[in-house]
């Protein structure tokens, strides 16, 4: 009787701990003390299977013996506790000294006589699933006692297969997750053009869309803010594609006039004008077999679209001065950072050529926008330019990354770079530092510690203008679109733009100039 009253107070226990114990290697090891503390079953050890190994291997073990049993593991059907394993069924061993199947890799019995001890292994099963196995050493007794012992530790372990079996799910769902973020990582990698960095989620999407678009001949409007690195997906597109081996012809459609840019697209038969001395081969024969890159579409005259057209629809072309028309096969991508459709509506561009190249769009995100490909695109001009440069410069320090991360960038990737570069000449230490960096990134940074000791009024009023003013560059200037884009009125923000001096006109004044070179 008093044998049951302590079964009956161990397997409350038992109950008690799987109910209130979130941690389940925390809740076992304290089953296993519980086990030896009131039962007197020492050394208890939790096996658990793994069904790929086809072998069990300890998981949980008494404290001290943590160490030693890390790369102990049984073949399944090998020794008492394989057997369980693989049977499913519990064994006792009514003396450890008289049973040779008894292996005792752990070492946990060498100093100990042996001739007192039984041992006691039955299986954690779910269903007729064997998750694993629970031993304990025990005082060497009747047969009767033994088989008492036998039942109750099976109790103990059908109590405990349910959070066993959740353990094992759990494990399983996570290394399912990692094996799905590896594939997707490799994925990713392999998806990801060699001459762009970063992996932030939007970037991941631009890769996903050049990935889907390359192998086909379709007409791609790539669009984004200016310095974005439209011209790099392009050139990915076209590395990508079965043209790779082909040319790759840019073009900078807003840096010709317009009676230069149809000569340099189209091409000129000799004589066909005055200075004509010479046939002249026009960039789309050149790009004949690959792909064809119009950067600033939207500066295209509207005589030119007209005769692009006509190439995107008929595949042909002819030269200014001939009258044979010329098949061409070319990938056509074009690029630009205006708004086509509004273009399209105030008639400065043809809207069937719009329709025509707006095929397939792809939008470069601002990297504003792209989080944590700042400090790679950093890092990535850190160690270009102190190669180009000669000086070893290994590093950017946490100031200066917060500097860069709290930076709105309007000119985008062009602007990183250039403030990279300028660090690397500037820096003296082989660290780039937050004084390395363009005042501009700095001028923030400045005006928060200067009000950093202040009162409340005071630090409200600086993020306030902080704000205001951002709105107001992201806006080109515009006190209209940063009023709409702090969900306020006009009125407030002329009163807000008047009561803490904020200049707009040098906003539209730096935006407007933004646009007049280069856009990747």
């Amino acid at each position: 009787m008093e044998r049951k009253i302590r079964e009956l107070s161990a397997m409350y226990g038992v109950a008690r701990l799987l109910g209130t114990k979130t941690d389940l290697r925390e809740m076992l090891e304290d089953i296993l003390n519980l086990l030896s503390g009131e039962m007197g079953m020492k050394r208890g050890m939790i096996t658990l299977v793994d069904k790929d190994l086809q072998e069990a291997y300890i998981d949980i073990a008494p404290e001290a013996q943590k160490k030693s049993i890390q790369n102990i593991r049984y073949g399944l059907g090998e020794g008492v506790t394989g057997r369980v394993v693989a049977t499913g069924r519990p064994m006792a061993i009514p003396k450890l000294d008289e049973e040779p199947m008894f292996l005792d890799r752990t070492g946990m019995r060498r100093e100990i006589d042996r001739s007192g001890l039984a041992f006691i292994c039955v299986p954690i099963k779910h269903g007729d699933s064997v998750l694993g196995a629970l031993s304990v050493d025990t005082v060497a007794g009747p047969s009767t006692q033994l088989e008492d012992e036998v039942e109750f530790l099976s109790a103990v372990a059908d109590m405990v297969a349910q959070s066993v079996r959740t353990r094992r799910q759990m494990e399983e769902r996570r290394e399912r997750l990692e094996r799905e973020n590896e594939r997707l990582r490799r994925q990713i990698e392999k998806s990801r053009p060699d001459n762009i960095i970063g992996n932030s989620r939007c970037m991941q999407e631009v890769y996903a869309l050049i990935t889907q678009v390359a192998d086909s001949s379709a007409t791609v409007l790539v669009t984004g803010e200016t310095g974005t690195g439209k011209e790099l997906v392009a050139h990915a597109i076209h590395k990508a594609s079965a043209r790779r081996d082909g040319p790759f012809v840019r073009v900078n459609c807003g840096a010709l006039p317009d009676n230069l840019l149809e000569n340099e697209l189209f091409g000129h038969e000799k004589g066909s004008y005055t200075g004509a001395t010479e046939r002249y081969i026009g960039r789309f024969e050149t790009a004949n077999g690959g792909t064809i890159f119009l950067d600033e579409i939207g500066e295209m005259s509207l005589s030119a679209q007209t005769r692009l057209l006509r190439i995107l629809q008929e595949k042909e072309l002819e030269r200014l001065g001939g009258g044979k028309p010329i098949k061409v096969n070319v990938r056509v991508i074009c690029a630009t950072n205006r708004d086509l459709e509004q273009a399209v509506q105030s008639g400065e561009f043809r809207a069937d050529l719009f329709f025509r190249i707006n095929v397939f769009p792809i939008h470069v995100p601002p990297l504003r926008e792209r989080g944590a490909d700042i400090t790679l695109l950093a890092d990535y001009f850190v160690q270009k330019y102190s190669q180009q440069l000669n000086k070893p410069v290994t590093r950017i320090n946490s100031p200066a990354i917060e500097a860069l991360m709290a930076y709105h960038w309007p000119g985008n990737v062009r602007e990183l770079e250039n403030c990279m570069e300028r660090a690397v000449l500037l820096c003296q230490e082989g660290v780039v530092r937050a004084y390395n960096l363009p005042p501009t990134l700095q001028l923030k940074r400045k005006d928060l510690e200067n009000v950093k000791g202040g009162s409340l009024e005071k630090m409200v009023a600086a993020y306030e203008r902080d704000l205001i003013e951002d709105a107001i560059k992201y806006s080109k200037g515009n006190q209209s679109k940063a009023a709409r884009q702090l969900g306020t009125t006009k009125r407030i923000i002329q009163y807000k733009v008047k009561k803490y001096n904020i200049d707009c006109d040098r906003y539209k004044s730096v935006r407007s100039g933004a646009t007049t070179g280069e856009n990747e």
